[in-house]
């Protein structure tokens, strides 16, 4: 490596992942070509990768925040392109983090045209700051994962429910001030579940309003797609749920039968596997396999969400690939509007995709998904636009949340 070029990652080399950072390189020769290289390996052993080319200025420094990339994984400036145009060194894989305590390893690095490397530095990517506390949980059926902040309190609380395995989201939504419960959406070992009982959920749902450190008589939920129905399920039928945060999900319960207190409360709405549509990467586009909710067979899956007290924010990427969102939120909102509702606020994002995730992970375009019968799954969304619509988005969240959940004192024991 040059002893006289330095790569620098401002304003430190170690922050949490939702940050973004300012990279520079001094040293160079005036106008000098070099690439800017970045590498990952996930949990699972997997390889992601970015690269961009760019020009020094007369003084021999490439700044991010102010050059523009000449060609690569992205061009044009974007001073974050490194992170989330990194792709996968195998098709049809998604970046893991579930173990929240561990930092993900992050390398940069600059090249001469050549070949030669300059410089190199390490990013290191916290889930959690110091002082952050992180638990594993049993709630009845439910496997789940409790992250607290340091300090007293009292916080709001947020049940986080994913249906694709991750510390990620939640994690990082402790480090803005909530006690955040994550749950995955249970399935058996084939992927399906034959019948769906809210009462499960309810259960964690009273397991997080009991923490001592949570304030407030309700909580807020965030989810997206199958976890995303079950949101508005609960917010319909259970009590205390204050507000949720809906992206990419459907306004019928999708899949499987829901039952509350042993009876029925919505039928399921279904999918039809061969309304996949193939494309040439071996992907499948699934967006319209879902049977239409408004049909008059269906009705009995639709959500009654107008008997909702909370408050809804509704997300919606306009390519997403997986489902028609932008059609079933429209219709929540129309449904909302018929009965005279105001509780609810609606954004979609032109040019993005079904994972909306917290920003600067690394874009997935398609990966493995287990309720279709093993094929991968193409999510939809240009990555240069998903990812700016993910940084407006995670902050869109965090003051929704702040808003609508208001904190009292704490309790004095959590139950566990």
């Amino acid at each position: 490596m040059s002893s006289q070029v330095r790569l620098r990652l401002l304003p430190s080399a170690r922050c949490l992942f939702d940050e973004p950072i300012q990279v520079k390189v001094e040293g160079l020769r005036s106008r000098q070509v070099v690439i800017m290289r970045t590498r990952l390996t996930d949990e699972e052993g997997m390889v992601f990768s970015s690269s961009a080319t760019y020009r020094a200025d007369g003084s021999g420094e490439v700044d991010l925040k102010r050059d523009p990339s000449l060609g690569g994984t992205y061009i044009g400036v974007e001073p974050m392109g490194l992170l989330w145009s990194m792709r996968p060194d195998t098709m049809h894989k998604r970046f893991q983090k579930t173990r929240s305590l561990e930092p993900q390893v992050v390398k940069f690095s600059v090249y001469e045209e050549e070949g030669r490397r300059l410089a190199e530095e390490t990013n290191e990517r916290l889930l959690m700051a110091n002082g952050f506390n992180r638990v594993l949980v049993k709630v009845g059926n439910i496997s789940g994962v409790l992250f607290t902040p340091p300090g007293d309190g009292p916080f709001p609380a947020v049940f986080d429910i994913s249906t694709l395995r991750s510390e990620l989201r939640a994690s990082l939504l402790a480090n803005k001030g909530f006690v955040v419960l994550a749950v995955t959406v249970p399935t058996d070992k084939a992927g399906k579940t034959q019948e769906m009982h809210l009462d499960m959920f309810e259960e964690a749902m009273d397991f997080l309003k009991q923490q001592p450190k949570v304030g407030g008589k309700g909580i807020g939920i965030i989810s997206r797609s199958k976890g995303a129905d079950i949101a508005l399920s609960l917010a319909a039928f259970v009590p205390g749920v204050d507000a949720v945060a809906w992206v990419n999900g459907c306004n019928a319960n999708v899949g499987t039968p829901l039952y509350y207190k042993k009876q029925q409360i919505l039928s399921p709405l279904l999918f039809d596997i061969s309304k996949f549509i193939p494309t040439e990467s071996g992907a499948v586009i699934a967006k319209h396999a879902l049977d239409d909710p408004r049909a008059e067979k269906n009705k009995g899956s639709l959500i009654p969400i107008e008997q909702a007290t909370s408050h809804f924010l509704f997300v919606a990427g306009e390519d997403d690939l997986n489902w028609d969102s932008k059609a079933y939120m429209d219709q929540m909102v129309e449904r909302l509007k018929c009965h005279g509702k105001e509780n609810f606020e609606s954004v979609s994002y032109p040019g993005a995709g079904h994972l909306l995730e917290p920003p600067y992970a690394p874009f997935c375009s398609s990966c493995l998904h287990t309720e279709s019968k093993g094929l991968s799954i193409l999510w939809g969304g240009e990555p240069k636009i998903h990812a700016a619509a993910e940084v407006h988005l995670w902050n869109k969240i965090q003051k929704f949340f702040k808003t609508h959940l208001i904190c009292d004192k704490p309790k004095t024991k959590a139950k566990l």
